[in-house]
């Protein structure tokens, strides 16, 4: 079965019974403040030992995507999207999400 969690969701947390001498929950507000890491990969590439200690400066090291694929967008080592890289300002680079990736839940 294919889900994908929303804000209507983690609203559902707010209705759930709460324990006499907890603070009560506000809904989604709850998990604002939690940090998360959210990382972009490029592509991937795999190499044996003696091939990554050959490697030095100007070394290219060839990924398992081509020119124009989507990107992977992970939230704490979690698939979740996927998107291409945009230029922010001349200096930095981004994401846009173009794909939502639903998870599977073992039911």
């Amino acid at each position: 079965m294919s889900t994908q969690a929303t804000v209507d969701d983690l609203n559902q947390f707010e209705d759930a019974a709460e324990p006499s001498n907890a603070a009560p929950l506000h809904g989604i507000e709850a998990v604002y403040d939690i940090p998360v890491t959210v990382s972009a990969v490029l592509g991937r590439s795999t190499m044996q030992v003696s091939q990554l200690l050959k490697l030095g400066r100007g070394a290219v090291v060839e990924l398992d995507r081509k020119v124009g694929e989507p990107i992977d967008i992970y939230v704490n080592n979690r698939l979740i999207a996927r998107g291409e890289v945009v230029m922010v300002d001349e200096s930095r680079l981004g994401v846009t999400m173009t794909e939502i990736i639903k998870s599977e839940k073992a039911v």
